[in-house]
């Protein structure tokens, strides 16, 4: 279904703010549990990949990859954390990344860094939040089929070659890990980043 056909449904409230101004956050925040409905599961999505290496990189395109992929998980999850501990339960997932893991081979230095910072975030808040009864899990896929082009064909061909399943990632795949880490039986699974590569990196 689209955004329109489920807001028409009531089933989806959407509403526009920058996630990386926290005082917009705290409004939005505000404006959801007051018009809506409480907040207990944060799905965080991901930003854009960005390439460069160390030196083809500014400091305004490494400040902005963190304010990108690292800032909006800190303040979203700031301002409805106190929400989920009143409840006693709550789900948070963050949208990693294998180059946070590997330091990127197509992604460049400022995203494979936000991405390890993201990762690292998504441990320590797994460990604070343990106790409030509140997973918090990332996923971390790759060469997903987001419907856009994926490269020049032999870029693509070579792509296949090493990726051991032989095709790309689908967004509906996704979508099944987010809804089984946000499931009530998932609940002794937190602090982990759950790898969706079809056996590209092994760990």
């Amino acid at each position: 279904a689209s955004l329109g056909d489920l807001a028409r449904r009531d089933a989806c409230y959407p509403i526009c703010f920058d996630s990386t101004s926290a005082s917009s956050v705290s409004a939005a925040t505000l404006r959801i549990t007051q018009d809506a409905w409480p907040v207990y599961i944060l799905v965080l999505g991901g930003g854009p990949v960005s390439s460069g290496c160390v030196a083809d990189t500014d400091l305004h395109a490494w400040k902005d990859s963190f304010a990108t992929h690292v800032e909006p998980a800190f303040l979203l999850t700031r301002a409805l954390l106190p929400t989920m501990r009143k409840r006693g339960w709550g789900r948070i997932l963050t949208t990693c990344s294998l180059a946070g893991k590997t330091g990127g081979v197509s992604a460049g230095v400022a995203y494979s860094t936000a991405k390890g910072a993201l990762q690292t975030l998504t441990f320590a808040l797994a460990r604070e939040c343990a106790k409030d009864g509140i997973t918090v899990n990332g996923i971390a896929p790759a060469y997903a089929n987001s419907g856009g082009p994926m490269g020049a064909p032999d870029v693509v061909a070579r792509l296949l070659e090493v990726i051991p399943v032989g095709r790309f990632l689908e967004p509906e795949e996704v979508a099944h890990t987010v809804l089984f880490l946000c499931h009530p039986l998932s609940s002794f699974i937190t602090g982990q980043i759950i790898d969706q590569n079809g056996g590209l990196h092994m760990s």
